[in-house]
């Protein structure tokens, strides 16, 4: 019988609690920012800070991965290097790297995962980065699922790791170049500007236009809830939750729910099991509208759709919470399923398709009162909650536990007493207690069962405790409390000692790149990360955008297509003719103006600065 493939659910910490968060609401791996280098510039952790994580993680089998996925200057190729070794040191399990010159620094042996941003959509890219050396490939995210599969198939060892929820990012990761052309932030370098999310007008060659003041680059969250099963059979082993400039409470909840929906996935499919320790128990019920959300999508898992731009709003909707009923004066009524509570934050789309927002001041029944009311609020108008207030009160406070499967056999020998604990690992721990045997006038079964299930303050929870005793011995219960905790103490030191920890090294490989030629869309900062192109094959490269601009560079790599989206695509719209002349413009509400470039071989939309 094969062996059941371990299925990694790999959770984003933007700070050590929501790390530990992570772990104790069911994640397999957490990734977490390392102080400098990662490609969120604003969720940056101490050493200590995430020597703590690991720690914590560790017990529980979880691993911890640190991003270090930003190109890097060659005067910063030392500084990261020192810090990788420090991050080795405090034992995390792997980095995320997007920068090639990391490969040719001396590193410690700590697998290199290769990041969304090395662009990694076709079997040749990922086969070139697993020959490579690297452990884990993270997929772009605009992959359908059957390319998932066919990348599975050609390089099979590998490992892939798939975005399953959480924002996207309108551009191909790695290849958006426009915060650094517009406003000198790169997003290479950890510091996207989020210009997707602003709106825009859009015009055509005549100067007519053809939409006013929509967000037409900002897609919706991705969720990925529904396809779980099909992106495991598919190949993918590590599932990813987007999220490193999230709350806690979000963390938990999105974490919670997918570790459910996987148990459920594993009770079935006996080929697939998780890839940690321990069970969670939860105090609230998952719900992924009650968190920040854009509307979902399944992006294009199941190949192009209509339903996977947000134009109205780049801002969090929420849940649908029902549809206004009645206003009158100073309050409204709700027709709906859903109950309310002083402090909700409600908000609707107005006339215009403008987000409006409000808080709930009091609540009567189906009468809701506002803090202050919307002059634009209409019966009829869909209500949505993007701030449920008793939601958020129960993920301020203790809302899981993860505990790890023990058996507890309590026995004597010639000398006394030992008691033995063996976890779900096979991790087998003893204590020894040597006392005279002395005969007792109670029935002690009762008490002894009941001292050596007293784990609530540790990591383990007795599933089955067995006394093999010959007579009915009398043990004082401060001893049996003694025993019960040297013998906790010295299985988490087991399991410490025993944690499974991957080292690999990069091989010194010169297998041929995909491609012999790099533009500046190879982003090569620094010498050694040319000297890894050149060593691959790679015969003419040219320096990184944020090096050195290159005229006419297109800014943006997009598989959403606002021409698509507009119902005048040729290969989905047979027939439908645009009343409007190419190309076609977006123009920022600062004035800036974008060229619209269609590849239809490609099937993707380039966005380019347009020259005054």
């Amino acid at each position: 019988m094969e062996e059941a493939r371990p299925i990694e659910l790999l959770a984003p910490a933007k700070n050590l609690e929501c790390g530990i968060e992570a772990v104790n609401h069911g994640a397999d791996a957490v990734y977490i920012g390392a102080p400098r280098f990662g490609a969120r510039a604003a969720a940056g952790n101490s050493i200590e800070d995430i020597a703590e994580l690991v720690r914590y993680a560790h017990l529980y089998r979880v691993r911890v991965y640190v991003t270090v996925n930003t190109i890097l200057r060659d005067e910063e190729l030392q500084d990261t290097e020192r810090m990788i070794w420090n991050l080795y040191r405090i034992g995390a399990d792997a980095l995320i790297v997007q920068d090639m010159g990391i490969t040719r620094l001396n590193l410690p042996p700590i697998p290199l995962h290769a990041s969304t941003q090395t662009d990694n959509r076709s079997v040749q890219k990922v086969k070139f980065l697993a020959e490579a050396g690297f452990r884990q490939v993270v997929l772009a995210r605009e992959l359908e699922i059957k390319e998932i599969a066919e990348i599975h198939a050609a390089c099979p060892g590998t490992r892939l790791e798939a975005f399953v929820h959480g924002a996207l990012c309108v551009s191909y990761s790695g290849q958006c170049y426009v915060s650094q052309a517009c406003y000198g932030r790169s997003a290479n370098r950890g510091e996207c500007a989020q210009f997707c999310r602003l709106a825009f007008d859009m015009t055509d060659a005549d100067g007519k236009t053809i939409v006013r003041n929509k967000h037409l680059l900002s897609l919706k969250d991705m969720n990925q809830s529904d396809n779980i099963e099909a992106l495991l059979d598919a190949g993918v082993s590590s599932l990813k939750i987007e999220g490193r400039l999230k709350d806690v409470s979000y963390v938990k909840n999105v974490t919670a729910y997918y570790r459910q929906k996987l148990d459920a996935v594993f009770k079935r499919r006996k080929e697939y099991r998780k890839a940690s320790s321990g069970s969670v128990k939860l105090a609230f019920r998952p719900q992924l509208d009650k968190s920040f959300n854009r509307g979902f999508t399944d992006y294009f898992a199941h190949g192009r759709n209509p339903g996977i731009f947000s134009f109205d709003t780049p801002k969090s909707l929420g849940e649908e919470a029902g549809t206004v009923k009645e206003v009158r004066g100073n309050c409204f009524t709700v027709a709906g399923t859903k109950s309310f509570s002083n402090g909700d934050g409600l908000c609707y789309l107005d006339g215009q398709g403008k987000l409006q927002g409000f808080r709930v001041n009091r609540v009567e029944a189906n009468a809701l009162y506002p803090q202050e009311m919307p002059s634009s609020l209409k019966p009829k108008t869909k209500l949505y909650r993007n701030f449920d207030q008793e939601f958020e009160r129960t993920m301020q406070k203790k809302s899981a536990e993860r505990k790890i499967a023990v058996s507890v056999t309590f026995s004597e020998n010639a000398f006394g007493f030992a008691l033995t604990m063996e976890d779900e690992d096979r991790n087998c721990a003893s204590a020894a207690l040597s006392q005279e045997k002395v005969e007792a006038r109670t029935p002690q079964e009762e008490n002894q069962k009941t001292q050596f299930g007293k784990l609530g303050n540790t990591p383990f929870e007795a599933g089955n405790i067995r006394l093999e005793l010959a007579g009915n011995w009398f043990v004082p219960s401060s001893a049996l409390a003694d025993l019960r905790r040297r013998a906790v103490d010295e299985l988490v030191r087991l399991r410490y000692i025993n944690y499974p920890q991957e080292l690999a090294r990069m091989p010194d490989t010169h297998h041929p790149f995909p491609e012999k030629e790099l533009s500046y869309l190879g982003n090569v900062m620094n010498g050694k990360a040319e000297e890894f192109y050149r060593n691959h094959g790679v015969s003419r490269i040219s320096p990184a955008f944020e090096k050195e601009k290159p005229e006419g560079a297109a800014l943006m790599f997009c598989k959403h297509c606002l021409r698509y989206s507009m119902g005048w695509c040729p290969a989905a719209h047979h027939g439908v003719r645009s009343p409007f002349r190419e190309p076609y413009f977006l123009v920022s509400s600062d004035g800036r103006k974008f060229r619209l470039q269609f590849d239809c071989k490609s099937c993707r939309m380039k966005v380019l600065a347009e020259n005054k």
